[in-house]
């Protein structure tokens, strides 16, 4: 039996840059995918006045924690998320493409986080965070489910990762991901095993904010 496919391509879309046409000026035969060029765009400062990660992060994220951005792409949120778990932390970052993961790692170096952020390149079967079983105090997956082929086998490698009460922040963008793509992705991270805490709002997006079921479990 074949390996199940877990990415269709790059991962790094974002409401704030129009990834409708990010996609399909980046279109090959592989079929839609975000190109390495747009990962500059992602990185724009003016970002930040609608998606900031501070604001967004913060309410979950602690000095300390060990923490998992998928679709990290080249950093806008590992960066901001390693200054806010601090040297006794750890960032672990992954993306499907290799040029995002070396560009994350240089802009790691030079702003002195490299001790910090772990950047990955995942491939289309497998996140490659096994070795993280029970590890990951908190995930993030934002604006990046929606290019995964196998929901149910991404939700189920983020849900082994985290301890128990673990947390993960899914968010999609509004218009790009219809609200019935969404609700079915929400239904397969529970169907994996998390349940539903919040639904945080943030500028145009969708979000769920999940809690890891485990012995331990408090609502």
């Amino acid at each position: 039996m074949p390996a199940r496919q877990v990415f269709s391509g790059p991962v790094c879309l974002d409401t704030a840059f129009n990834p409708t046409m990010i996609k399909k000026r980046g279109k090959d035969k592989k079929g839609d995918v975000c190109p390495f060029w747009a990962g500059y765009l992602l990185l724009c400062p003016l970002r930040n006045l609608v998606h900031n990660p501070e604001k967004i992060l913060r309410p979950y994220v602690k000095e300390g924690m060990r923490v998992l951005d998928l679709g990290a792409a080249m950093g806008f949120f590992s960066l901001p998320l390693a200054r806010m778990v601090g040297p006794g932390g750890k960032v672990v970052s992954v993306d499907v493409q290799g040029r995002m993961t070396e560009s994350l790692k240089r802009r790691a170096q030079k702003a002195g986080l490299l001790n910090i952020i772990e950047p990955r390149t995942c491939n289309n079967t497998s996140l490659g965070i096994d070795d993280l079983s029970g590890e990951i105090d908190f995930a993030l997956a934002f604006a990046v489910v929606h290019e995964v082929t196998d929901v149910s086998a991404f939700f189920s490698e983020v849900y082994r990762t985290l301890k128990d009460n673990g947390e993960l922040l899914f968010a999609e963008p509004k218009g790009h991901v219809p609200s019935k793509k969404f609700e079915r992705s929400v239904d397969i991270a529970v169907e994996e095993g998390f349940k539903i805490i919040a639904r945080p709002r943030i500028f145009r997006s969708k979000a769920v904010l999940f809690k890891k079921k485990g012995e331990s479990f408090t609502s």
